[in-house]
C-alpha cells in the first residue's frame, strides 16, 4: 500500500548500455527520499528520448554523459534548445573537470562516476523537490 504523503515522479534514465542505466537506477533507487517515489522509463538513443518527452509526463532525466553517439551533454543542451518546459537534467560524467562542459549545456546537476548512492539520492530528491515547489529548469523559456 503507498504512503498517500509521497510523490511519484518519472524519471527518463538515457545510456545507450544497459549496464549504465541499471548501475543509475541501482544508486538512485526507487525511493530517493521518504516523501519521493520514482518510476523509471529507459532510453537508448536521442530519437527514444524525444519520443517518451513528446508523449508522457517526464519530471527528470538522468543522462550518461558517456553515451554514444548522443552523449547526456549534447541532449541535455539539445533538450533545453528545442522544448518550451523541458524537465530538469541531471548527468554523469566521468570526469569532474567536465562540470564546465555540463554549465555550457544548461544541466541542472550533475553527478561523478562511479556512483555514490547516497549523493545520487539526494541529488534526485533534491531535483524532483525543486520541480514540486515549481522552480524553473535551467534553459526554460520564462513563462508568461
Amino acid at each position: 500500500m503507498s504512503d498517500p504523503a509521497t510523490t511519484k515522479y518519472t524519471v527518463l534514465l538515457y545510456s545507450d548500455d544497459p549496464a549504465v542505466r541499471d548501475r543509475i537506477r541501482l544508486a538512485i533507487g526507487p525511493r530517493p527520499a521518504a516523501d519521493l517515489a520514482v518510476e523509471f522509463t529507459d532510453a537508448s538513443s536521442w530519437e527514444e528520448c524525444r519520443r517518451l518527452l513528446d508523449d508522457y509526463e517526464i519530471d527528470l532525466m538522468v543522462l550518461d554523459g558517456e553515451a554514444t553517439p548522443a552523449g547526456g551533454l549534447g541532449i541535455a543542451r539539445q533538450t533545453k534548445d528545442e522544448y518550451p518546459d523541458p524537465p530538469p537534467t541531471c548527468v554523469v560524467i566521468a570526469r569532474a573537470a567536465d562540470r564546465w562542459l555540463a554549465a555550457y549545456s544548461q544541466v541542472d546537476a550533475t553527478l561523478l562516476a562511479p556512483l555514490d548512492p547516497v549523493t545520487a539520492g539526494r541529488t534526485v530528491a533534491g531535483l524532483l523537490r525543486a520541480r514540486r515547489a515549481g522552480a524553473v529548469p535551467l534553459g526554460a523559456l520564462p513563462r508568461t
